[in-house]
């Protein structure tokens, strides 16, 4: 097995390819987006305080000049901090797929209150949620998440249009976090529609999907910009913890992406036990890249295998009504992928020079022109 020299990605990671020092595609990725924004120096700083000065002058008169996701996490509470440091008005929002841990819920709602900061939460009907990831399950694919995600963007934009606000800041940091290797996690509006029509019972009432015209609508039309602060300053999710403990009283959750049970579910069961995806590689290499830990430990780490939380899994049957048989014929059940279901995939690598244009104008995210703009191998004529 071949294995980057900088990272812990190998040979088994989508997509991927080496150079002659053995160092892989995605960490050229990483070195390219730290070229562009200018990461952790005065220059990315300063670039950073402009949009700032933008996002400010835009929001004169308003109550909110900005929206920023809330999950409970670390970095999304982090950002919360920071935005009020930085002079900035948000309006925090929050996607409620019904699944959120009770830390989670705690952690939302210690950081809105410390900060005064005002909460804008949507709550999906629980049976309809439960509905859509059974469907994931029965699909066989590996996004059995997906439908949070796509949820979350949707409200935020819908929450930004609703308070006619232009700017959605995201806590995502491409230094504390990577970005997840193309072919994986593939995921859109169309994916979800197309898998629950087929294996769902419910109709789609409550979940706030996002079609191809919404997204195109929120980008060109509400012209609503998404900044990624912590793509300009340096971070250190460490740090980052500390300071929420000390300020607000916030509580971590002991692992990325385990504030929500059905996160956590995805990341410890059901991708590591029916696909043999160990996602803790993601944030393992971007902590070795920044020297958080060695290369050496974070291997270690990776090579230990994951210890999933017995009565998470008793959860889940019983939440999506599956018997001991059903979740067994479903763990050992058909691999799929978006390959197998319509998407909008193709149309977005059709339009790639119109994503290029909107991804540098910070009206969609610059991490979904990399990921979802570009053919993959293996990839077909899903449309």
């Amino acid at each position: 097995m071949k294995i980057c020299t900088r990272c812990i990605y190998d040979d088994r990671t989508p997509s991927i390819s080496f150079d002659e020092e053995g160092v892989c595609n995605y960490c050229k990725q990483i070195d390219s987006l730290l070229e562009t924004y200018k990461t952790g120096t005065l220059e990315g700083e300063q670039t950073l305080f402009g949009i700032l000065d933008e996002i400010k002058k835009k929001g004169k008169g308003k109550k909110y000049d900005c929206v920023i996701g809330v999950s409970g996490g670390t970095d999304s509470s982090y950002l919360l901090i920071k935005a009020k440091e930085w002079g900035l008005r948000p309006l925090a929002v929050h996607y409620d797929n019904t699944w959120d841990s009770s830390i989670a819920t705690e952690n939302i709602r210690k950081v809105t209150s410390k900060l005064k900061v005002d909460l804008y939460t949507y709550v999906i009907d629980n049976k309809e949620a439960d509905d859509i990831f059974r469907s994931f399950l029965l699909a066989g694919v590996p996004e059995f998440d997906a439908s949070t995600d796509i949820g979350f963007v949707q409200v935020l934009r819908s929450a930004a249009a609703k308070y006619g606000i232009k700017y959605i800041l995201e806590g995502h940091s491409f230094m504390a976090e990577g970005i997840s290797p193309q072919g994986k996690n593939y995921f859109d509006g169309k994916y979800i529609e197309s898998i629950h029509k087929k294996y769902g019972r419910l109709k789609m009432k409550t979940y706030p999907n996002m079609t191809f015209f919404q997204f195109m609508k929120w980008a060109m039309v509400y012209r609503q910009q998404f900044i990624r602060p912590l793509w300009y300053i340096s971070y250190s999710k460490p740090e980052a913890r500390k300071i929420l403990t000390e300020q607000t009283g916030w509580t971590y959750y002991g692992g990325h992406h385990l504030e929500n049970r059905s996160t956590s579910f995805l990341h410890t069961v059901y991708n590591p036990q029916k696909f043999g995806i160990d996602n803790r590689n993601w944030s393992l290499s971007a902590e070795a890249r920044t020297g958080v830990i060695s290369r050496e430990e974070a291997l270690e780490i990776y090579n230990t295998p994951i210890q999933p939380d017995p009565e998470l899994i008793t959860y889940v049957k019983k939440r999506l009504e599956l018997t001991d048989q059903d979740y067994d014929d479903i763990m050992k059940g058909p691999k799929r992928s978006f390959r197998d279901f319509k998407t909008y995939k193709k149309r977005f690598e059709n339009l790639r020079p119109l994503f290029f244009i909107l991804a540098k104008a910070n009206l969609v995210p610059m991490s979904f022109y990399l990921k979802y703009c570009f053919p993959m191998k293996s990839d077909d004529n899903n449309s």
